[in-house]
């Protein structure tokens, strides 16, 4: 079973990431926007058509909903990749005009290989697992250079590959 270094995933997949907690924040600061502009246009006297608060109620409701689900993302994704997730929670909400998700982004490390044959955490480049010795890319049986699994014949020596080599043992 090869080791795969990289992660293709989809949007979807990274949305479910986001925990329950952030989305009833997020759909609660949406609700109270759109309330407490609408009720700003009964309670107020002298307010801005309803017609122009109720959108804008909306809008604002929105991105707070959208910012604190991006921040229940940092939350969750710091965590999948090893690294504080206070801390970066924190960097992202204290950090003004959105620099502390930026920052996030910007000083994320990678994620965090597994072996195939124990769960152990392997670094990127790794030939075999420190925990079990479990080969994680194959390699040619004649000169020993690591190859892809879908190769069918060495790249630098020509020797046919066989199924047992071009998978990982």
């Amino acid at each position: 079973m090869p080791l795969r270094n990289d992660h293709n995933t989809r949007f979807s997949d990274e949305v479910a990431i986001i925990s329950p907690w952030a989305w009833a924040i997020a759909v609660f600061f949406f609700l109270a926007f759109i309330t407490g502009f609408g009720l700003l246009a009964f309670l107020v006297p002298d307010h801005p058509p309803a017609a122009l608060l109720l959108p804008m109620g909306f809008f604002a409701g929105l991105m707070m909903g959208l910012y604190i689900l991006l921040l229940g993302y940092v939350n969750m994704d710091a965590g999948r990749r090893g690294m504080s997730r206070a801390l970066w929670t924190l960097v992202a909400i204290l950090v003004p005009n959105a620099l502390g998700v930026v920052l996030y982004f910007v000083l994320r490390k990678p994620r965090v290989n597994l072996c195939p044959q124990c769960g152990a955490a392997i670094d990127q480049g790794f030939s075999f697992c420190p925990a079990c010795a479990c080969r994680l890319n194959p390699v040619c049986a004649n000169c020993q250079h690591t190859v892809t699994a879908a190769s069918r014949f060495c790249p630098y020596c020509g020797v046919p590959m066989q199924t047992e080599t071009r998978q990982a043992v």
